[in-house]
């Protein structure tokens, strides 16, 4: 199977993994089951069952962390495999899998994803340094609004 495909495969398992313990599950079941009955020739029902059948396994009560964390794993690989059968018997399945986890995954923060290189060099700094992608406001004075400039120290 092509490398691009298994790893389509990897994180749609872990997309959905993560949405059964989301509010939106119902909903992201519905179109995972949809997607599964348009390529296996399944009906959605079934489908939609073996998924709330994992869901109810992930959420069971009176789980340690441990267990919780082998309970993951183990759904995880088991819809990550059967992602790879579908795609591998349907490949042109792949685009509508990319759209669908886009529509699932949670937006970013700030709906983009940058990198931040602050580089500082020679001589001896004793201000303020901030590293961040962006800021929308910051008071580099030291002080307070009111205190002035100074940061509210007088010279007589």
């Amino acid at each position: 199977m092509d490398a691009e495909l298994a790893a389509l495969a990897a994180a749609g398992a872990t997309t959905l993994v993560q949405q059964m313990a989301t509010e939106t599950w119902a909903q992201a079941r519905g179109r995972v089951a949809a997607f599964f009955a348009r390529r296996g020739g399944a009906e959605p029902g079934g489908a939609e069952d073996e998924l709330e059948a994992s869901r109810d396994e992930l959420t069971a009560p009176g789980q340690d962390e441990e267990t919780a964390a082998d309970i993951r794993s183990e759904l995880h690989d088991q819809w990550r495999n059967r992602l790879r059968r579908t795609l591998r018997a349907d490949p042109a399945a792949a685009e509508e899998l990319r759209a669908l986890l886009d529509e699932l995954a949670p937006p970013s923060p700030s709906g983009r994803v940058g990198h931040v290189y602050n580089t500082i060099s020679g001589g001896e700094y004793r201000g303020t340094v901030i590293q961040a992608g962006s800021i929308g406001s910051a008071d580099l004075r030291g002080g307070s609004p009111e205190a002035g400039q100074d940061g509210g120290r007088r010279t007589p």
